[in-house]
């Protein structure tokens, strides 16, 4: 029996590696599946570890008309060549171009998933030119599926496309969570104790960590400040940062990374392809960031049993349920930032309530099992 093509479209390959981690290849068993994006020897990776194919297609994540035309004819000859049953595009640039290139070259399925919005943190013309970008897009799909009911509601709002067109695939999250692999007791004692020794942080000392891009869309400003006040007067909390600074696209403050720099309490680890052993020796996650789809990071904490302070932003609001497996704070908030982070400091039988409910809610909601079979019986059913 023929397989149906399916093409899955990102702007870097970043997305297809870790967002999209062991999707490509569980739908390979249905599929004849191709992923594209920018080249790079992570692509040549997922070429290996899904067992799929790859074409790669140098896009940007900046405004750069130029090059996105060559993009989008670079795509439009290879869809056109391939004919696939089915596109499906993820990140706004490879979602732009994506279902441009699908639309002309006649592809009857085509999907836009939404995980995140730059434009929910525009304003002016810059907005109005995203907003147009993101109807094109929509327009040019035959379905578009917002990872949250948040995302969901905004595209509503603004008008952006005809309800019947927005589709979440289960219960939000674009590959939901292998909760066999984010499980804090494939850890033994030893390599934790390792790691902390590493760090120089000792075992009674309490971490708040952060995972994700180090910018200041994710609050990171906000969050190093409100740290500051709390490492004067306490030296036995640790602020634990992971992942990579973007300074070319969303630049922290000076003072913010001469603190990150200087203060011997926050170690800055950048960033790390397996970010399970942090989370293993952390106390609470810290996420407050301006806006999100529906944040991997929070699923994952969750999964390795840690509460999480976050945003009060479609995602994390869906994810967490305040007081419940972690709390919840009003966006770019210091005051609230630095009460809730105070809380679950002190207050250490609220932290062991909450801790009990975190693995059990993503296990119940958002395993990757779960999200796999509910997107494949999306495609089957076009």
């Amino acid at each position: 029996m023929i397989k149906s093509k399916l093409v899955r479209i990102t702007t870097v390959p970043e997305s297809l590696a870790i967002l999209l981690k062991g999707q490509l290849g569980f739908m390979q068993t249905y599929f004849n599946v191709t992923a594209i994006s920018s080249e790079g020897l992570m692509l040549n990776e997922v070429q290996k570890t899904e067992n799929i194919n790859t074409f790669s297609v140098n896009m940007t994540r900046k405004i750069t008309p130029i090059k996105d035309l060559i993009a989008l004819f670079k795509l439009y000859k290879f869809l056109k060549l391939e004919k696939p049953e089915i596109v499906h595009t993820h990140t706004p640039k490879a979602g732009l171009l994506g279902m441009l290139a699908s639309y002309f070259a006649n592809v009857p399925n085509r999907i836009h998933t939404i995980a995140g919005l730059p434009v929910m943190e525009s304003r002016g013309l810059k907005r109005e030119i995203l907003l147009l970008v993101e109807k094109i897009t929509y327009g040019c799909a035959t379905m578009v599926c917002p990872n949250s009911n948040g995302l969901k509601d905004f595209v509503l709002s603004e008008k952006l496309t005809s309800k019947n067109k927005l589709s979440i695939i289960g219960k939000g999250s674009s590959n939901g969570i292998n909760t066999d692999y984010f499980n804090k007791s494939n850890f033994k004692e030893h390599e934790l104790s390792a790691l902390r020794t590493d760090l120089n942080i000792n075992k009674s000392d309490f971490v708040f960590i952060f995972v994700g891009r180090i910018v200041t869309d994710k609050g990171i400003n906000e969050l190093v400040k409100v740290f500051c006040e709390l490492s004067i007067v306490n030296k036995s909390v640790k602020l634990l940062l992971v992942g990579s600074l973007e300074s070319d696209l969303d630049p922290l403050l000076p003072s913010v990374l001469k603190e990150i720099k200087t203060n011997k309490q926050i170690i800055y680890v950048g960033f790390k392809k397996d970010v399970r052993p942090y989370f293993a020796i952390a106390n609470v996650l810290v996420f407050p960031s301006y806006r999100e789809g529906f944040p991997n990071v929070v699923m994952q904490a969750g999964a390795m049993d840690l509460p999480a302070i976050v945003s009060n932003i479609n995602g994390c609001n869906e994810i967490i349920k305040d007081q419940e497996n972690g709390l919840i704070i009003p966006v770019k908030n210091t005051e609230k930032l630095k009460e809730a982070m105070q809380n679950v400091f002190s207050d250490r039988q609220q932290l062991e309530l909450m801790k009990l409910n975190t693995r059990s809610n993503i296990v119940n909601q958002y395993d990757q099992n779960y999200i796999w079979q509910e997107l494949l019986k999306t495609y089957q059913a076009l």
